[in-house]
């Protein structure tokens, strides 16, 4: 069965899309999650512009303006119920983590 387009968001899909929540360039994309995660997510320069591109593309983010050879972007409204529809997804899955965990020590 195939997968609806952007049902879930990779680890650095999230990141990008959380990023651009602030109007940013590629390559303060990158230092924003680089900063947000302490260094556990990073995301390359070929993989950010391809994901940018997408996002582009599919609505997600906007193109809002070319500064000193720099593009910059920013999320849309579309972007961010796509964020906000993974961080529930998240959210359920932590919980059933929770559950299943409370249930195994009240076994």
């Amino acid at each position: 069965m195939a997968r609806k387009k952007l049902e879930t968001l990779t680890e650095q899909m999230y990141y990008v899309l959380l990023a651009l929540r602030k109007e940013r360039h590629g390559y303060a994309v990158m230092q924003a999650i680089s900063a947000l995660t302490d260094g556990r997510v990073g995301v390359g320069a070929g993989t950010l512009y391809a994901l940018l591109e997408r996002f582009e593309k599919d609505g997600l983010i906007r193109f809002t303006r070319m500064e000193e050879n720099r593009k910059y972007y920013q999320i849309t409204e579309a972007g961010d119920q796509a964020l906000q529809a993974e961080y529930q997804r998240i959210r359920r899955q932590a919980a059933d983590l929770e559950r299943v965990l409370k249930e195994e020590e009240e076994a």
